[in-house]
C-alpha cells in the first residue's frame, strides 16, 4: 500500500485558486494554461529534528527530501546532483567594490549545469507516475540533463535544439542517448515541436514550467545556499534568467524556509540578469507589466538566455517585485569578458550565463542598487567547456 501524496498542485495564476491532485502526469492548468506549482500539505521541512538528521546525509540535493515531492519510501532518479560548491570571490570583489561576493558554482553537477536539479526531480516524479518516454525543447543544458535522467532511470528521450546550438553540448546530448533533432529557429520554435511530438506520442513535455515538478528541484539552491550561509541568506543574489525556474524556485525555498523556522533573515532581494539582444523579463519589469511581450529576433551567445517568451513570466516579475529586487540587461561583449574573468581571476569555467550573472552585479553595483557592504551571490549556472569547440 503505497502512502498518498502529501502535497496538492495549485495554479500559478487562477482567481479564485485552482488546484489539483498531485496525480498521474500534470502539465499545466487546463483552465488557463499557466504552470502549476506544488503546495505541501504542511510546512516543509520538518522542524529542528529533520533539520539535525542533514549531519548525516551524503551532499547532494536529495538530502532536503522533507522539502522535495518525494513520498516515503520513494527513491529518486539520481547521478549525485547538488552539493555545489558556494566559492568567495575576493579578487574579483576587490576589482569591483564588493566587500562580499560569492559565487554559487553550478558547473561540476553531473550534467554540468544547474538543469540536473530541475530534471532530475521532473524524471523522477514522472518515472514513479509510469513514463516510458519524454520530451523537451533546450537551448543547451536541458536537453544534456534529459538525455542523462532519462537513461539513469532506463527511459526515451527526444530533444529538440536549435541547430546554433553549441556543438559540446549537442555532442553531449547524443553521448548520453538523447534522440537529438536540430530545428532552425530559437527554443520558442522547438517547444512547438515538442509540444506537437507530445501530442502524437504521448511523451512527458518536460519543456521549463509545462510541468510543475523542475521547480521543486532547482528549489535546492536556495535550501544549499542558506545551509552553506550557516543558515542566514545573502543580501542580494544575482542570477542570468532564461526560463526562471531557478528564480522561482530559489524565490519559493525562501518563503518555505521563513515559514519553517529555519531561517529569520530578511529574504534576499532578486535580480534577473538577461542579455540585451533578448530581455523580455527586463522590458516587462522595467515598464510595470505583469506579463512579457515575446522578444523579436532573440540573439546572444549565452544559450541559456535565448528565451525570447518564458511560460514563467509572471512568476518571475513576482518574485522580483516581492523581494525588492530587479533587473538588468548586460551586452554580449560583457558577458563575455565577465566569464573570462571569471575564469582568469577566480579559476571559475564559467558559462556565459555565469558572466552575464556578475556582469549584472557589477552594473547593479555601479547604478548604487546593490551596496558594497552587502553579501551578494552570483550564479554560474553552468560549465564552460560545454560552450567551447
Amino acid at each position: 500500500m503505497t502512502t498518498a501524496p502529501a502535497w496538492t498542485l495549485e495554479c500559478s495564476a487562477c482567481v479564485p485558486i485552482r488546484t489539483r491532485a498531485a496525480d498521474g502526469l500534470p502539465g499545466v492548468c487546463k483552465s488557463c494554461g499557466a504552470p502549476y506549482l506544488v503546495r505541501y500539505a504542511t510546512v516543509p521541512g520538518g522542524g529542528a529534528a529533520t533539520k539535525a538528521l542533514l549531519r548525516e546525509r551524503p551532499w547532494t540535493m536529495w538530502r532536503y527530501r522533507e522539502w522535495l515531492p518525494l513520498a516515503p519510501g520513494e527513491s529518486p532518479v539520481t547521478l549525485g546532483e547538488g552539493g555545489t560548491p558556494l566559492l568567495a570571490a575576493p579578487r574579483l570583489g576587490a576589482r569591483y567594490g564588493f566587500d562580499g561576493l560569492w559565487i554559487k558554482e553550478e558547473g561540476i553537477n553531473p550534467t554540468g549545469s544547474f538543469k540536473a536539479r530541475g530534471l532530475a526531480a521532473a524524471v523522477t516524479r514522472a518515472v514513479l507516475a509510469g513514463a516510458r518516454q519524454f520530451v523537451v525543447p533546450t537551448a543547451g543544458n536541458a536537453g544534456v540533463a534529459l538525455a542523462a535522467y532519462a537513461t539513469r532511470a532506463g527511459v526515451q528521450a527526444r530533444v529538440y535544439a536549435p541547430a546554433t546550438t553549441p556543438q559540446p553540448i549537442l555532442t553531449q546530448i547524443r553521448a548520453f542517448g538523447g534522440d537529438l533533432v536540430l530545428l532552425d529557429g530559437h527554443i520558442g520554435d522547438c517547444g512547438k515541436a515538442a509540444r506537437a511530438f507530445a501530442a502524437e506520442t504521448g511523451a512527458v513535455d518536460v519543456s521549463t514550467l509545462r510541468e510543475p515538478y523542475r521547480i521543486e528541484g532547482k528549489k535546492t539552491l536556495g535550501l544549499e545556499l542558506a545551509e552553506q550561509l550557516d543558515w542566514t541568506l545573502p543580501d542580494a543574489i544575482v542570477y542570468p534568467t532564461g526560463g526562471g525556474t531557478g528564480l522561482i524556485g530559489m524565490w519559493k525555498a525562501f518563503q518555505e524556509l521563513r515559514d519553517s523556522g529555519w531561517v529569520n533573515d530578511t529574504l534576499p532581494r532578486m535580480y534577473s540578469v538577461q542579455a540585451t539582444g533578448c530581455a523580455p523579463v527586463i522590458r516587462a519589469f522595467e515598464t510595470g507589466a505583469d506579463r512579457c511581450t515575446p522578444w523579436p529576433d532573440p540573439r546572444t551567445v549565452a544559450a541559456g538566455l535565448r528565451v525570447p517568451a518564458p511560460l514563467g513570466d509572471r512568476l518571475m516579475l513576482r518574485a522580483l517585485r516581492e523581494s525588492g529586487g530587479g533587473a538588468v540587461a548586460v551586452s554580449d561583449e560583457a558577458l563575455t569578458a565577465a566569464a573570462l574573468e571569471l575564469q582568469t581571476v577566480e579559476g571559475v569555467d564559467a558559462a556565459p550565463e555565469g558572466g552575464a550573472a556578475l556582469a549584472g552585479a557589477v552594473a547593479l553595483l555601479q547604478r548604487g542598487t546593490i551596496k558594497p557592504a552587502e553579501r551578494v551571490v552570483v550564479f554560474n549556472t553552468g560549465a564552460g567547456w560545454l560552450y567551447r569547440a
